[in-house]
């Protein structure tokens, strides 16, 4: 790094302080030539995730794309969509892997999904797993819960 003012290379740090919940840092540095004083702003450099589709495309991984996908299979449920795209997120980075298949990032939504609201999750499994029928929708329901035990008896609906 070099002065703005002078172009000089010898710099010193006067003050670092951590930003945006510790994930960046502010530098007050000044110049050991010239006396100038400016700032410098460090983040840390994720990768770039890049999502193998079906087709053997690649995508860079979007999040948005993500968020807008668990809405939907949410829509009217209390369900944090950000909230679970930041897990996914946190342990795609933490897996150092630079591509990941999309079937694989379905695979953790609905898996996060499952452990928080059971309808969402189906709601999302039968656009997911692309259901062509009733007999495929119910034997995912099935499923479902197999893993739950049997199922909880609700009272009937008093009309």
């Amino acid at each position: 790094m070099k002065c703005p003012a002078c172009g000089n290379p010898d710099l010193k740090v006067i003050d670092s302080r951590p930003i945006e919940e510790g994930n960046s840092i502010r530098r007050r540095r000044e110049c050991l030539q010239c006396a100038k004083r400016f700032t410098t702003f460090e983040m840390i450099e994720q990768a770039q995730i890049i999502v193998v589709k079906k087709d053997g495309s690649k995508e860079p991984f979007d999040r948005n794309k993500l968020v807008n996908g668990i809405l939907k299979s949410t829509r009217k449920r209390s369900v944090d969509a950000d909230a679970i795209v930041d897990e996914i997120e946190t342990e795609l980075q933490n897996t150092l892997r630079l591509e990941v298949p999309s079937v694989e990032l379905g695979d953790m939504v609905l898996e996060k999904l499952r452990a928080i609201d059971e309808i969402s999750y189906v709601r999302f499994a039968s656009v997911y797993h692309e259901f062509t029928d009733v007999d495929s929708f119910m034997d995912e329901l099935k499923k479902l819960k197999k893993k739950h035990g049997k199922a909880k008896k609700t009272p009937p609906r008093e009309d």
